[in-house]
C-alpha cells in the first residue's frame, strides 16, 4: 500500500509548515548523500529558509564545486569578480566625488558665491531658479501665518 499524492501548495499551518521542512531537507540532504557515493557525484546543495537560516551538503569541496559550476555554465569566476568588483568600486568612487564636487558648486553659486565665472544663460537659470525658491518660501510664509 503506497501514500497518497500530495497537492503541491504552500502548508499554510506554520508548525506543520516547519515541521515538513525539517523531515523533507533531511530527506533531501540523505538523498544528496547517497546520489554522491552511490554514483560518485560531485553535489554541492544549498538550502535557504524563509528566515535566512542556510544549510548545505557538499561531497566535496563546496568553494571547488561552486567554481566549476560556474566555469560550466560561463558565469564569472570570484578571482575575476573580485577584480571587476574593485575597479567597478573604484569608478563609482569617483563618479561620487565628481557628483560631489558638482552639487558644492552649484550650492555656492546658490548663495552667490564664485558666480564670476558663469555665463549670462547659467545666470538667467540660476537666477529663475532662486525666484521659484523665494516664491515657495513666502507662499509657506502665508500658509504657516494663517493657522
Amino acid at each position: 500500500m503506497g501514500r497518497g499524492k500530495v497537492e503541491l501548495k504552500r502548508i499554510e499551518n506554520s508548525a506543520s509548515r516547519q515541521l515538513t521542512f525539517s523531515k523533507r531537507r533531511n530527506g533531501v540532504l540523505k538523498k544528496a548523500f547517497e546520489l554522491s557515493v552511490l554514483c560518485d557525484a560531485e553535489i554541492a546543495l544549498l538550502i535557504f529558509t524563509s528566515a535566512g537560516k542556510a544549510y548545505h551538503f557538499a561531497s566535496h569541496n563546496m568553494d571547488n564545486t561552486i567554481a566549476r559550476y560556474k566555469s560550466e555554465v560561463g558565469l564569472p569566476n570570484s578571482n575575476n569578480l573580485r577584480c571587476g568588483t574593485l575597479e567597478f568600486r573604484r569608478n563609482e568612487i569617483q563618479e561620487l566625488e565628481r557628483r560631489a564636487d558638482m552639487l558644492e558648486a552649484r550650492f555656492k553659486h546658490l548663495a552667490g558665491e564664485e558666480i564670476s565665472m558663469l555665463d549670462m544663460k547659467e545666470l538667467k537659470h540660476l537666477e529663475r531658479q532662486l525666484k521659484i525658491g523665494v516664491e515657495r518660501i513666502r507662499s509657506k510664509k502665508v500658509y504657516v501665518s494663517q493657522q
